[in-house]
């Protein structure tokens, strides 16, 4: 697979370490989730083994390297991301120290072919503590022409010790006027720019909306929204269906209400709008709502997406968020 449209920049840079001859042993990819950080971190590992790569730096696809590479069989390229649970048969949410000991040993020989060999850990943020501490010992000694490349877009999770030891490439967030026309081709009958902001700008994320029942939860939520405001559904009742909505997502939706509800009530002609489909009821709320209790509301928001990293009671949190709405509408 080629490089997305909004990667030219970034594959640019990457390849001037190639050309510089001054390639990290290891390279810390992040950016924001859903821009495509492990396609551009894939391509970089390939053109690293390529034997003969392209003009642009991009691997050719058709020397041995590369055969190895489709066919998965290539010595000197490893992934390392959580195993599959027997269990449950879905990924774990782990990297163990298990999957670090076994690349440990297989670092420990030379690589096999004449150019590099390339680790990549997707995503990084996922080593847990004794996988993590086992990992920085390689860390501090690695071995000849190898590449790390660690992918990841939660930063903070990872701790100082390996973040300090590897040379960090950030992804910028892509440009809304490369992203849309990209979009537009593959969303048939989907308002492409509601899906990406929606998705805050992330390309794929968008993708992803527009493909699952995304739009059609962020709708019935908005309109149980507002059965909230208007008296019609109990706050409690509510807060009880909410528990199976997935969290982040579901206070991102009610931030993002409130913002387009603060830039209906100051401007004209508001721009940079999340719900743009939901013009009606948002500006109608805008102009009865007491502004001074809605950023009261707001700041209850904001304070709730660091409660939902603990052990909270989360039915307790949504009860008090749509009874502090049902409040603010009575006035």
């Amino acid at each position: 697979m080629s490089l997305y449209p909004w990667q030219h920049e970034s594959w640019q840079q990457l390849q001037s370490y190639v050309v510089q001859k001054r390639v990290p042993q290891a390279l810390l990819i992040n950016g924001t989730l859903g821009i495509g950080k492990q396609r551009l971190a894939e391509q970089f590992a390939y053109a690293l083994l390529c034997e003969k790569p392209l003009l642009d730096g991009l691997s050719c696809g058709q020397c041995s390297s590369c055969l190895l590479i489709k066919a998965q069989t290539h010595p000197d390229f490893m992934v390392i991301e959580p195993e599959e649970d027997s269990k449950t048969k879905k990924p774990k949410t782990s990297i163990g120290i298990d999957q670090i000991r076994m690349l440990m040993g297989k670092l420990s020989l030379k690589p096999q072919f004449d150019r590099y060999r390339v680790i990549m850990i997707q995503p990084a943020d996922a080593l847990n503590n004794a996988a993590a501490n086992a990992f920085l010992k390689y860390l501090e000694e690695p071995t000849e022409r190898t590449v790390l490349v660690l992918v990841t877009h939660r930063m903070n999770k990872l701790p100082a010790t390996i973040k300090s030891r590897c040379q960090k490439f950030t992804l910028p967030l892509p440009d809304k006027s490369l992203i849309l026309p990209w979009l537009e081709k593959r969303l048939a009958g989907i308002n492409a720019e509601i899906v990406l902001n929606l998705a805050q700008g992330a390309p794929l994320l968008a993708m992803q909306y527009a493909s699952d029942s995304h739009l059609e939860q962020r709708r019935d939520c908005f309109n149980t929204w507002l059965s909230v405001a208007a008296q019609q559904s109990h706050p409690v009742i509510v807060a009880e269906q909410w528990l199976k909505l997935p969290e982040t997502t579901l206070l991102f939706w009610l931030n993002s209400w409130v913002i387009d509800i603060m830039r209906y009530r100051y401007q004209l002609a508001p721009k940079n709008l999340y719900h743009i489909d939901f013009k009606l009821p948002l500006s109608e709320l805008a102009q009865r709502i007491n502004v001074i209790k809605l950023y009261d509301f707001y700041d209850l928001l904001l304070k709730s997406r660091g409660r939902l990293e603990t052990p909270i009671n989360k039915q307790a949190l949504w009860e008090e968020i749509l009874i502090a709405w049902a409040l603010l509408n009575r006035e």
